[in-house]
């Protein structure tokens, strides 16, 4: 996120519900299955945040942060709710990551936050595939959503209950439809890129060239309209093979009107939102080995006097910048060179009465089995120069 110059945002874990049910849209499952619902003390409605977009722009405008900058590029990484059955890659509390670029039109930023998610998944080593879409946008979308709605009625009797309701409220959701009977009768539903105005198709075309020209690969998928209402113009979603019945990685969108739903002036966006759970199992799947963290020094302390100086050192090598622990129970040196190989750690610094007399550590390092006597006055120096410090 650094590297595109995105910057973190933290919201609340709660909102007024309000918020969800104007910005996602009634008729979603979201709004109407799956959203952690309660009253306060004093009787307003607050939810378990479902998903981010919708409270990223609600801080937005709360804070007027268009006057810092005309261009606001945002990332978050953070649990959400959603009260759904759990199964693979589908939990009742989650973790998302994702980017919103707030306050301008621009199709290059469409292209940056679809880069920036495939850079992602390349850093990991995650196979995927991209499908994108235009859903156009208020000025030629009423054209389209007649169309589908009489090829709907027409096809009533095939649909499942769930689509033969939402045909009515909106249509275009029934192509987002995971009912295997509904994805079959809406193969043959009218295209939504053959019902673009000329300012969406000249948006999307231009998407599609700037993927070309970094190199991104992408499947043109005209059915994909994304589970939430607030989407206009460019959507499109990372799919794996790798994760079964539930293949979405991630997925996102630009969404030009959300902030006029909420409230605020007509403010152009566009983002994107991943699970880290999902993440998790293909790596997994793929066999990818997760580090195991360690500290970089123990220190190993072999009577009372050398567990004072143990202690003190402690903190003067943790200011220093170093993972360092002792051990706070007193046991023998073989149990402290156990434990220290149990914290993984890089170096044994080792204090006894000896060593306090001639005011000299034994230092090993642990990965190659080198010993050193180091002076105490040279012993934070040594550890430094010998162990990356974190960034």
């Amino acid at each position: 996120m650094h590297r595109f110059n995105y910057h973190e945002i933290r919201t609340p874990v709660f909102e007024e519900t309000a918020l969800f049910a104007r910005g996602i849209g009634e008729d979603t499952d979201i709004v109407g299955k799956e959203m952690y619902t309660f009253l306060d003390k004093g009787k307003t409605s607050l939810t378990l945040r479902p998903e981010m977009t919708a409270p990223v722009v609600r801080s937005y405008l709360q804070h007027n942060l268009q006057h810092q900058s005309p261009l606001q590029k945002l990332y978050y990484i953070a649990p959400m709710f959603r009260q759904e059955r759990p199964q693979a890659g589908r939990l009742r509390q989650f973790h998302q990551f994702g980017m919103e670029a707030i306050g301008l039109d621009s199709p290059r930023l469409d292209a940056e936050v679809i880069a920036l998610a495939v850079q992602i998944y390349t850093a990991l080593d995650i196979s995927f595939s991209l499908k994108i879409n235009s859903v156009g946008d208020p000025g030629c979308r009423p054209a389209y959503r007649k169309e589908l709605q009489a090829f709907l009625v027409s096809a009533f009797d095939d649909l499942s209950a769930d689509s033969q309701r939402r045909m009515e409220t909106n249509p275009l959701r029934v192509l987002d439809s995971k009912d295997p009977g509904d994805r079959e009768v809406t193969k043959a539903a009218p295209s939504i890129l053959d019902f673009l105005c000329e300012p969406c198709r000249t948006h999307f075309n231009d998407v599609l060239q700037l993927l070309d020209d970094i190199g991104v690969e992408y499947t043109v998928d005209p059915r994909l309209v994304r589970g939430l209402d607030y989407y206009t113009k460019t959507a499109f979603e990372f799919i794996s093979a790798d994760l079964g019945a539930q293949d979405a990685l991630g997925g996102g969108g630009r969404y030009d009107n959300l902030a006029e739903q909420l409230g605020g002036k007509p403010t152009p966006a566009v983002g994107f939102a991943a699970g880290i759970e999902r993440l998790l199992i293909v790596m997994e799947q793929n066999g990818f080995e997760f580090p195991e963290s360690g500290i970089d020094v123990f220190l190993v302390a072999l009577d009372d006097k050398s567990r004072q100086w143990a202690f003190r050192e402690l903190y003067s090598l943790r200011s220093a910048g170093l993972a360092v622990d002792i051990d706070y129970a007193g046991r023998s040196i073989k149990a402290q060179m156990r434990e220290a190989n149990r914290q993984r750690a890089r170096f044994v610094v080792i204090i006894g009465e000896e060593e306090l007399a001639t005011e000299t550590a034994s230092v090993k390092n642990m990965q190659v089995g080198e010993q050193h006597k180091v002076n105490f006055d040279d012993l934070q120096r040594f550890l430094v120069d010998n162990i990356p410090l974190a960034p």
